[in-house]
């Protein structure tokens, strides 16, 4: 199977390297074009991005930084209304740390879901603080991806988990560089239908996040049928970065090799 999309790994969780100059060389040594990073703040950018070119590694993405990087169930997030303005400096300022990193995705997580507010107030929350933010997206030429997280198994109280409610806000933003993270794992749990979403939807999807289900593991190890699903998004003509983003079962190179054996 001949795809047009790039594997992307994720440093800490699949190369298990806390090092991201670390994570680079590994990425390097095993034929792999890009990495991602949980950690941009705390990243030397500078020495990333030079390593990076040294290596002929890109960073594909990582994720944004204080109000606007909750991946839990509490906490100050985007998803109060409260905090509008610094969850849009906060993505302001995580554009800033990608344009020194050289990324051009960055992930966008909404936190929890708050019970104390009326129905869709964090709908519109997410919808405003993005179509603020966009702006600046635009100008930095980083496409911002906005994450459903499943919230049955690991993410219990996280807002945002159809992957449908994702596509209607980044609708509703309306602009090139706001876009969905399509996490085949976490929509498995979800809501299922992984093709046929992936098919109808390839407008809105400006990333993919890659698992299996159960476990998290390797694509291969569970019950997705990962060659039918790269072969969809391949069909979608999508050419970014699939990022892996699991617990190798194994060693990460045995991990990464059965990925590369569903391609072809």
């Amino acid at each position: 199977m001949s795809v047009p999309f790039t594997l992307a790994a994720n440093t800490e969780m699949v190369l298990r390297k806390d090092d991201s100059l670390e994570g680079i060389t590994e990425a390097a040594s095993m034929g792999l074009e890009a990495i991602e990073l949980f950690d941009i703040e705390g990243a030397d950018r500078t020495a990333v991005r030079e390593a990076g070119e040294e290596h002929g590694i890109d960073v594909a993405a990582s994720l944004t930084v204080g109000v606007a990087g909750n991946t839990g169930n509490e906490g100050r997030s985007i998803t109060d209304p409260s905090l509008h303005d610094e969850a849009v400096a906060d993505v302001e300022r995580s554009l800033e740390l990608g344009q020194e990193l050289g990324t051009e995705t960055l992930i966008v997580t909404v936190g929890p879901e708050r019970g104390e507010l009326p129905p869709g107030a964090e709908h519109r929350a997410i919808v405003d603080v993005l179509r603020e933010a966009a702006p600046a997206a635009e100008t930095a030429g980083i496409t911002l991806v906005l994450e459903p997280l499943n919230t049955t198994v690991d993410h219990r109280g996280y807002y945002l988990d159809s992957s449908y409610e994702a596509y209607e806000i980044v609708d509703a933003v309306d602009s090139a560089r706001v876009k969905v993270l399509y996490d085949v794992y976490h929509q498995q749990i979800t809501e299922g239908n992984l093709i046929e979403n992936i098919r109808e939807h390839a407008e809105f999807i400006g990333h993919y996040h890659v698992a299996d289900v159960p476990g998290r593991h390797e694509p291969g190890t569970g019950e997705i049928d990962y060659e039918n699903v790269f072969e969809a998004i391949g069909e979608t003509d999508y050419e970014g970065f699939v990022g892996l983003e699991f617990h190798p079962s194994g060693s990460p190179r045995d991990a990464i090799g059965t990925v590369r054996s569903l391609l072809g």
